[in-house]
C-alpha cells in the first residue's frame, strides 16, 4: 500500500522470539514437497494448471513476519483454507522496516518463519507466495545483494515444491520499471531460474505497484512471470481500474498480490463500492488476488478483529469488517 504504520509496540518483537521458543530453534526444517497442488505457469494474461485450465489464486497476506509471526500456524492456514475457501498464503517479510530482513532484523529466525510458512501451506495443499515486502527502500536495487543472496536460498530450499510463488519487490516507488525496477528484476529472475526453472515470479510496479501499465510492451523476458498491481478501494478508483485494464487487454499477466476494501494508510475508511467494481474486473478477468492483512492489529485493513486474540478457528464475530467482507468474497469466488 502507498503507506504502512511502520511504528508497532514492544510486544510483537515478544511475540516473535516467544513464537519462535515454542516452535524450536535447532535444526533444519524439512521443507516437504507439494504433492496435492499442480504447478501453475503464465497463459496469455492469467495463470493456469498442467490441465490448462485457468487457476484463479485468492487468499490472505501476513502481516510484517516480524510483527505478527504468530499467525503463521497451521491451523491459522487451515481455517482461511476450509472457511474462508482460500487457496494461498502470502508470507510478506519486511526489508528495511524496524525488524526488517536488511535493517537489523534477525535473518536466521525470519528464514525460519518462511520456512515455516510454507511447510504449513504445504501440508494444507495450498499455494504460498514469498514476499520480499520492500516499502521504505523504495528502489528495489537498494539491498539487492541480500535480495540476491535470499533467493538464492530460497530458491535452493524450495526448489522441489510446486505451490511456491516468489515476489520479488512488493512496491518500488519514485524509480522508473525501465532503468531501475526492470534491471532489478532481471537480476534477481536469474538468481532463482538457477535453481528453479518453472516458479512463478511476481514483479513489483512503479508507484507501489500501481503502474502494471507500464510494462506492456516492456516485459520481462521470463515467460513465467506476472506483474503487481495492488489497490486500496476508498483510495485507487477508476484510475487505477483503467491501468489494470488496459495492462489486461494488452495480455499482460496481471495479479492483485495485495488489496484491501480501505484508505492506502492501512486504517481509514472503507469503500465497498469502489471495492465492488474492482472485484467486478478482477472477475471478469479471474485474475488472482491477496487481501491484506493476517493479524488483529487495530486498522481497518486487518482481517482479524482487534479485540480477537485467538490464532484460529475464527467465527464471523471474530472478524473485523475488512475481514468478513473477504470471507465472503472468497468463498463466492470458489464457487465458480
Amino acid at each position: 500500500m502507498k503507506q504502512k504504520t511502520l511504528l508497532l509496540p514492544v510486544i510483537c518483537c515478544a511475540m516473535f522470539f516467544v513464537a519462535l521458543f515454542l516452535t524450536g530453534s535447532g535444526g533444519a526444517m524439512e521443507v516437504q514437497a507439494a504433492s496435492s497442488v499442480q504447478r501453475l505457469s503464465v497463459k496469455g494474461n492469467h495463470l493456469e494448471n498442467a490441465d490448462g485450465k485457468t487457476v484463479q489464486l485468492r487468499g490472505v497476506s501476513t502481516h510484517g513476519l516480524a510483527w505478527y509471526p504468530q499467525y503463521v500456524n497451521k491451523k491459522a492456514f487451515k481455517t482461511l483454507r476450509d472457511d474462508w475457501k482460500a487457496n494461498t498464503i502470502r508470507l510478506a517479510m519486511y526489508t528495511e522496516e524496524y525488524g526488517g530482513y536488511c535493517s537489523g532484523g534477525d535473518q536466521k529466525a525470519l528464514k525460519k518463519l518462511v520456512k515455516q510458512g510454507v511447510k504449513y501451506a504445504t501440508s494444507l495443499g495450498t499455494y504460498v507466495i514469498v514476499d520480499w515486502h520492500i516499502l521504505n527502500d523504495n528502489d528495489p536495487n537498494t539491498h539487492i545483494e541480500e535480495a540476491k543472496a535470499f533467493f538464492k536460498w530460497a530458491s535452493k530450499t524450495f526448489r522441489k515444491n510446486k505451490n511456491v510463488l516468489y515476489e520479488i519487490c512488493n512496491e518500488p516507488h519514485w524509480v522508473g520499471w525501465n532503468d531501475y525496477i526492470k534491471p532489478y528484476a532481471q537480476k534477481i529472475t536469474k538468481v532463482i531460474r538457477k535453481n528453479d526453472k518453472k516458479a512463478v515470479i511476481i514483479v513489483g510496479t512503479n508507484t507501489w505497484s500501481q503502474d502494471v501499465d507500464e510494462v506492456i510492451g516492456n516485459r520481462l523476458s521470463d515467460k513465467n512471470t506476472v506483474y503487481a498491481l495492488h489497490f486500496y478501494a476508498a483510495t485507487h478508483m477508476d484510475g487505477n481500474r483503467d491501468k489494470m485494464k488496459k495492462a489486461l487487454d494488452a495480455k499482460i499477466p496481471v495479479f492483485v498480490s495485495e488489496c484491501s476494501i480501505c484508505d492506502a494508510s492501512g486504517s481509514g475508511n472503507i469503500d465497498k463500492d469502489s471495492a465492488k467494481k474492482w472485484f467486478s474486473l478482477i472477475s471478469k478477468y479471474k485474475t488472482s488476488y491477496i487481501a491484506w492483512n493476517l493479524s488483529n492489529k487495530d486498522e481497518t485493513s486487518s482481517v482479524i478483529s482487534p479485540y480477537c486474540t485467538k490464532l484460529s478457528g475464527w467465527k464471523t464475530k471474530d472478524l473485523s469488517e475488512t475481514g468478513k467482507w473477504f470471507r465472503t468474497q472468497m468463498r463466492k469466488d470458489a464457487k465458480k
